[in-house]
């Protein structure tokens, strides 16, 4: 085969490739337009949604819910690039200790006696169902975008997509869920948010491979 046809073979075999950046924004408008429908479809915001945002515990959800995603987006857009530095998923701290912090502050303000029924709440089956179910598409949209970096920890950056994609669920369901309590967020949206980091986990070696 001469040079110059062996170049036109080789070029023939080359796909486009999206830049890294771009294809992150994408992942997260379409993350984002996917969990909306899905929780409009399947749960909607709770009715008495005008009366909860005058408290303290319901805007509460939507600071830690959404900084968990913000943080988390953040992250694995930074692992999906050849060994990132400490920073890109240091960050993920932060969500975690401003909840710690509301559930002691909770727990030095309520009776004793309250304590189980706040972390029990009312919808601990709902929850757990739900969150998964509205993060799966942005989980999913999330490690496609993987395949367009260079993750060398993929195991590790999957997890971060699913906390990525929880953190986005969770902002969702938090519209509808009656319960505001950290006790019952600190426990039952962890719960749910660590079953997408799982799968994250589990299929983002298969997925992203490069």
């Amino acid at each position: 085969m001469k040079t110059d046809d062996l170049i036109k073979a080789l070029s023939a075999d080359i796909r486009p490739v999206m830049p890294i950046g771009r294809a992150w924004w994408i992942a997260a408008a379409l993350g984002a337009a996917v969990a909306a429908v899905v929780f409009f479809i399947v749960l909607g915001p709770r009715t008495d949604i005008a009366a909860a945002v005058q408290t303290v515990r319901f805007p509460f959800k939507f600071v830690v819910t959404t900084l968990l995603a913000v943080t988390a987006f953040g992250s694995v857009r930074a692992l999906s690039r050849p060994a990132p530095g400490l920073r890109a998923w240091s960050w993920l701290l932060m969500a975690p200790a401003l909840l710690g912090l509301a559930v002691v502050a909770e727990i030095l303000a309520v009776p004793a006696d309250q304590l189980a029924t706040r972390l029990v709440g009312t919808n601990l089956a709902v929850c757990l169902t739900f969150i998964p179910l509205i993060g799966i598409g942005p989980l999913a949209i999330f490690l496609t975008a993987l395949r367009h970096g260079a993750p060398t920890r993929p195991v590790l950056a999957g997890a971060v997509a699913g906390l990525a994609a929880g953190g986005l669920a969770a902002t969702f369901y938090a519209a509808h869920c009656t319960d505001d309590s950290p006790l019952f967020v600190a426990t039952w949206y962890t719960i749910a948010v660590a079953m997408l980091a799982l799968l994250g986990a589990v299929l983002a070696p298969r997925v992203a491979r490069w």
